[in-house]
């Protein structure tokens, strides 16, 4: 599944998000829209993880749904 899928059905995929990034808040995952670049810079500055970690999570994150 592509992030456009995904995009599409943010609204159930949030829940997953948040349960993988239990430390984001809940306005900080809603502020990204769904847009993976914000998406992974919050994720970034928050666990100090680098883009390709933070990509390859969301990934599987984004299969698991």
């Amino acid at each position: 599944m592509n992030w456009d899928q995904i995009k599409g059905n943010w609204t159930q995929l949030k829940g997953k998000v948040r349960e993988a990034y239990g430390d984001l808040t809940d306005d900080e995952v809603e502020q990204t829209k769904g847009e993976w670049d914000q998406l992974v810079g919050k994720i970034q500055s928050r666990y100090g993880k680098t883009k390709e970690e933070v990509e390859r999570e969301l990934s599987e994150v984004s299969r698991s749904w």
